[in-house]
């Protein structure tokens, strides 16, 4: 008796997500080592907890997958791309990746559309509103430095910066949560 619920196109589809959150994970990853080996501690801390909520999207679109009677079909990742020049840098490269992989969910929500599975539509709403605060958080650390002088930030406040990450949990606040009294 065949048990597959997922057509081949959405199976294939979710193992190359799987992949790119797994991807994902080693970018934030190398990211994190590099910051600590120029001494901002904070930032790698705020990077190493990225890598590890990469992997557990990764795992997730894993679970869904065998959930549904589908294949999962581990492959092996691309390397991470170099190490960023500076943290400015750095987060530019996040924020790009970020909205990469926004595109790629987008993409598979379109398809479940087509097909009308409408059970992995709605496990993907979940993956939906966890882009835009990932993007959101992102963009907020851009903003951060360009607020600090850009690329010309000062070593003082590269020092905030890094303190004030290390005790940043990286979520940002969803727009269905925002209220008058809590903006």
């Amino acid at each position: 008796m065949k048990t597959n619920r997922l057509s081949q196109t959405l199976t294939d589809a979710l193992n190359a997500q799987m992949t790119k959150e797994a991807h994902a994970s080693q970018i934030y990853l190398s990211y994190g080592a590099w910051a600590s080996s120029k001494g901002f501690g904070g930032v790698a801390n705020f990077l190493f907890r990225h890598a590890q909520e990469e992997r557990n999207h990764m795992m997730k679109v894993l679970e869904y997958i065998l959930r549904r009677g589908g294949e999962v079909v581990v492959i092996a990742i691309p390397a991470p791309p170099d190490h960023p020049a500076t943290l400015y840098e750095c987060f530019e490269s996040v924020f790009t990746h970020e909205v990469g992989n926004t595109k790629s969910i987008h993409s598979l929500v379109k398809m479940s559309f087509q097909e009308e599975d409408w059970a992995t539509w709605n496990f993907l709403q979940w993956f939906v509103k966890e882009q835009v605060e990932e993007e959101t958080f992102a963009m907020n650390l851009l903003d951060k430095f360009r607020i600090a002088g850009g690329t010309k930030v000062s070593g003082e406040t590269l020092y905030e910066l890094d303190k004030d990450l290390g005790k940043t949990n990286g979520e940002a606040i969803s727009a269905q949560k925002v209220t008058a009294e809590k903006p």
